[in-house]
């Protein structure tokens, strides 16, 4: 019998989406893939960028996620930017449906993973950054930076 994958791999970050958006909630979802997917993601083979997901019929569905093609796959391969799935509870549906809902938010995929032998996708709700804002958070991270590099200097 063969032995079960234990803890997370990262298959691939929206690090985009932390620049772009305030993220207030999280949330973790299965993907319903085909077989040559998830033989492309093993592989690491996907891309986050420029992807979001809406809720519709009372389902979540992820959009403009690039799957790469399965390099050893034939004729039955996938369209590497078909709409996928997600797998999660109704009431998490419902909370996702109202908050997408709200003016200014949006449903953004923040990270794919295997978690013990299955493709799970992290969620995020978030809140567009302005330009300022995005400012502000460059010029945090420097000064930050800055602190760390003086404090080590002065502690040599």
């Amino acid at each position: 019998m063969p032995k079960k994958e234990t803890g997370e791999k990262l298959i691939c970050q929206n690090k985009m989406a932390r620049v772009n958006y305030f993220i207030e909630d999280t949330y973790e979802a299965g993907i319903a893939l085909v077989g040559t997917e998830v033989k492309s993601l093993r592989d690491g083979k996907a891309n986050l960028k420029d992807s979001y997901a809406l809720v519709k019929d009372g389902e979540v569905f992820l959009y403009d996620v690039h799957v790469s093609p399965y390099t050893h796959g034939n004729r039955a391969n996938h369209n590497p930017l078909r709409v996928r799935k997600l797998l999660l509870h109704k009431h998490e549906i419902k909370k996702l449906y109202g908050r997408s809902r709200e003016k200014g938010l949006t449903i953004v995929p923040l990270k794919m993973y295997f978690h013990n032998g299955k493709v799970k996708v992290e969620l995020g709700v978030g809140r567009g950054k302005k330009l300022y804002d995005k400012r502000e958070d460059i010029k945090r991270r420097t000064d930050k930076r800055e602190i760390e590099r003086d404090f080590r200097d002065r502690h040599k």
